[in-house]
């Protein structure tokens, strides 16, 4: 019998209020796995009454013992490794190498949040004026918020969570309704950690909670991660209501491969860059820029390499490319590749109707590869958040840069070459966040900001890295004299 989930509110699990209830499939499979509450408003405010009931002593408890937590919650994810792993490929319908990379990922971000006490120190001088001193000191700010995506449902809370209550604040989680697994088997290991109550509070649901966690008076700012017309919502939302508030979107990342570069090389990065996760991540690649005569080659070799991917269940050791998440996605990805071949774009190599024998129900989309493919077409301009790519021709390295500054998104991008001159001129040039010379997927590690610019990001402090420490603290500034 599949699991019917509960909120994790004030230090313990509680039903939801609703009586509507979400179902959790396995996109391979079609198994239920799990029965998700669409909780509501009077549930939200629920977890922000502990939450603010909580913040006092946990604001009180000295920085270094808050990040003493952080040391042991890295220990039992390490100890919970390849079950969170498991749920991610049942849930999500990755393949479990690329799981397994989130889970490393999310870690990460907790090793990251150990450093909290250091990088909330801040500066001061004294003698500003006569006998006067002047410094600055952060503190917390209150009770944070993170609406969070179906496609990294281990990673992207642990961007934001392990930092906001090292800082000294207090959190609601609010996962995907699409992968909510994952975060109850966190809350587990958070209540492992005898937090004090209402330290970290979980809130399953849609939208009804999300627009309640975005109009809550208690809640002081909220992180997102989503596609860009909802990450605009979310920013009107809650800078409406008088919220601090990162929200990052959509994308349409765009690579670079002048003639110079190592093709063999470079399309082994494209593909895991292209096709990784099924290309459901704000960092895939999805459109490919060959300059000069280096389009043939390019062309011929991503053929070659993403023809030969082993597509399958995700738990099978030797799958390269699972599921997409639902059929959902599945029919909109099948759509979205037809219209851009009504638009004028020719098939390299076609994914659509894949089945793999033994899931024939699965939602599987196998590599496809798009040519022909012209700035005006849907698929270069819009994000398809599958595994497509399209290749586009440029007579010469300006004309490249040109094509990838014209899209309105600007997560990333990157350059494969040879020459520092191209790779030098393009990191200065190029309008995205996250730039990559000779990397597919340019991702930075949880000590840097996760960039995005244009559509791709809505506010001013990114997530991650010394963005996240503002985000999460109030800065006081100090004058006193003692004459």
């Amino acid at each position: 019998m599949a699991k019917k989930l509960k909120n994790y509110i004030g230090g313990e699990w509680v039903e939801s209020i609703t009586s509507d209830y979400i179902p959790v499939h396995d996109p391979a499979t079609c198994e239920l796995l799990a029965e998700c509450p669409d909780s509501t408003a009077e549930d939200v405010d629920r977890a922000v009454q502990a939450a603010t009931e909580g913040f006092d002593e946990w604001r009180r408890t000295p920085v270094m013992n808050r990040a003493q937590y952080m040391y042991r919650l890295k220990t039992l994810l390490e100890d919970r490794f390849e079950d969170i792993s498991r749920m991610v490929v049942q849930e999500n319908g990755k393949a479990l190498d690329e799981a397994r990379g989130e889970v490393r990922r999310g870690i990460e971000s907790v090793d990251f949040a150990t450093g909290v006490p250091f990088m909330m120190r801040a500066d001061g001088l004294e003698d500003v004026s006569s006998g006067i001193d002047e410094f600055t000191m952060r503190q917390p700010a209150g009770v944070f918020a993170a609406i969070t995506p179906f496609n990294f449902p281990a990673m992207v809370p642990l961007w934001f969570l392990p930092t906001a209550i090292t800082c000294g604040n207090t959190f609601i989680l609010k996962p995907s309704p699409q992968t909510p697994i994952s975060m109850d088997i966190l809350f587990e290991i958070l209540e492992e950690l005898d937090l004090p109550e209402g330290v970290v509070n979980l809130v399953q649901g849609g939208k009804a909670s999300s627009m309640a966690i975005m109009e809550h008076p208690g809640i002081k700012g909220v992180s997102f991660v989503g596609s860009t017309p909802v990450a605009k919502l979310v920013y009107e939302t809650c800078t409406r209501h008088g919220k601090r508030v990162q929200a990052q979107g959509g994308a349409k990342n765009y690579i670079a491969v002048m003639p110079d570069a190592n093709m063999e090389a470079s399309v082994k990065n494209i593909m895991g860059a292209a096709y990784g996760c099924a290309g459901q991540r704000c960092l895939a690649a999805a459109v490919v820029v060959a300059v000069g005569d280096a389009y043939d080659k390019v062309r011929d070799e991503v053929a070659k390499q993403a023809g030969n991917l082993r597509v399958g269940y995700g738990l099978n050791e030797t799958t390269q490319m699972g599921t997409v998440v639902s059929a959902a996605a599945k029919e909109r990805i099948e759509n979205l590749i037809q219209r851009g071949l009504d638009e004028g774009a020719k098939v390299v190599l076609d994914g659509r109707n894949v089945t793999v024998a033994g899931f024939e129900e699965g939602t599987f989309v196998g590599p496809t590869i798009l040519e022909n493919v012209t700035p005006e077409n849907i698929v270069a301009k819009e994000e398809i958040f599958g595994p497509v790519l399209s290749l586009m021709k440029a007579e010469n390295f300006d004309e490249a840069v040109d094509l990838i500054n014209n899209s309105r998104y600007g997560n990333a991008a990157s350059i494969f070459t040879t020459n520092g001159g191209y790779a030098r001129d393009f990191k200065y040039r190029v309008n995205a966040g996250n730039i990559g010379i000779n990397i597919g997927v340019a991702a930075p590690s949880a000590s840097f900001p996760f960039g995005g610019q244009k559509d791709s990001f809505f506010g001013d402090l990114h997530g991650q890295g010394s963005d996240s420490i503002e985000f999460y603290t109030e800065r006081k500034i100090i004058i006193e004299r003692w004459i």
